[in-house]
């Protein structure tokens, strides 16, 4: 484990590397999670629906953008080893014949600090550190749109949270 002395308010402090662990998730976790984020899509349909009618129940919720679990140190877009285990698990999911040849976004964050205009290109770099690695296993980078939103969405409540400097991805209609 790596650890990392800095100074704040003149107190030096202690920040030690994440330890290495198992990838979070498996590739056939996220085949299914895929899977049915798009049978849900194609089962949402449009009615009207008029102000008691028993048989208008509200609208399924979009599926929420799949965490690959991929944060950044403060300023960094260089990915991590756990980072990259998470992600081989991914590109592995990505050669499955149920997510072969779809299109997916990589959208890259960060948190609040720094100007509006810097983490827009920090949260740009992280997403295409996370495209780049996956095209380097083999996913077509034409199946791959990365883009960055900044400190925009924030994870945590806290803008300043380093939960925030993450990268998500989702099924690109």
């Amino acid at each position: 484990m790596r650890a990392r002395f800095f100074t704040v308010a003149g107190v030096a402090m202690l920040m030690a590397a994440p330890a290495y662990a198992d990838p979070a998730y498996t590739a056939g976790k996220i085949v299914d999670y895929f899977r049915q984020a798009k049978a849900a899509k194609l089962g949402q349909t449009r009615k009207i629906c008029f102000e008691g009618d028993p048989d208008c129940a509200p609208a399924a919720s979009a599926p929420k953008p799949f965490d690959l679990l991929v944060n950044f140190e403060f300023d960094s877009d260089r990915l991590t080893s756990a980072a990259k285990e998470n992600l081989g698990q991914f590109a592995q999911a990505l050669h499955d014949p149920q997510l072969k040849g779809q299109k997916f976004a990589i959208d890259g964050f960060t948190d609040a600090t720094g100007t509006e205009k810097y983490n827009l290109h920090l949260s740009e770099r992280r997403a295409e550190a996370v495209a780049s690695f996956l095209a380097s296993r083999g996913v077509g980078r034409d199946e791959l749109v990365a883009k960055g939103f900044g400190p925009t969405k924030p994870r945590a409540p806290d803008p300043f949270d380093p939960i925030n400097r993450r990268v998500e991805t989702h099924l690109v209609e």
